[in-house]
């Protein structure tokens, strides 16, 4: 069975880490997983990737930034997405479009509606299957971003920025139970790593149907 799942949240929540754990455990379960992340996941889209993260690129408008984001998307849902889960793999992915919702749409304050109709095309309607939102207060995580030595462009906003960014995605949270979980990214790394697995076994053996083709 197919299943796309998503990890999301503010900076310095161990995305990337716990995404990887994710993986390992599902392959060792026998499962076959594709691993990406966005901005990212193809060669066009890594390129995008070092134009909206150079520290060289302050100038740039809330508007480019969404649209290179939603560009690189785009690339990565045709190439790489939609043919895994076509094949039936299970595929995690380190943020996807509600990042944009959560960064440029609430962070930056632009038009929601917009951006979510842009998506729409962007990603041609495809939407994750589970996103799990690593949640932890902003003040920490920027501290822990600072800590490990990739600060980027976007991390240098301000902290009002960043805190209505975690609002964004605390409110798409609660709008949307169904598909999204909140986990605790204060929490130490192995027990965060055990809800995320908790979480996700439980979907996968729940008896859901597989993902048209």
């Amino acid at each position: 069975m197919s299943l796309f799942i998503t990890l999301e949240g503010p900076e310095g929540g161990g995305k990337t880490s716990q995404a990887m754990q994710l993986v390992e455990h599902l392959q060792a379960q026998g499962h076959d997983v594709l691993h990406s992340r966005e901005p990212g996941g193809t060669y066009i889209g890594e390129q995008i990737r070092r134009i909206l993260f150079s520290l060289d690129n302050t100038l740039m408008h809330p508007r480019t930034e969404f649209l290179l984001f939603s560009a690189a998307r785009a690339q990565h849902v045709n190439e790489v997405i939609l043919p895994q889960l076509e094949k039936g793999l299970v595929v995690v992915c380190d943020r996807f479009y509600d990042a944009s919702l959560a960064y440029q749409g609430h962070g930056h304050e632009l038009d929601l509606d917009s951006l979510r109709s842009i998506t729409t095309f962007a990603t041609g309607g495809l939407i994750p299957d589970l996103t799990l939102l690593l949640d932890l207060p902003i003040e920490e995580g920027l501290k822990r971003r600072e800590q490990d030595g990739n600060w980027n462009r976007l991390d240098a906003y301000d902290l009002a920025f960043h805190h209505r960014v975690r609002e964004g995605y605390l409110a798409m949270a609660a709008a949307e139970p169904e598909r999204w979980v909140v986990i605790d990214a204060l929490l130490p790394i192995n027990e965060v790593q055990k809800e995320i697995r908790r979480v996700v076994d439980a979907r996968l053996s729940g008896g859901e149907e597989s993902r048209p083709s």
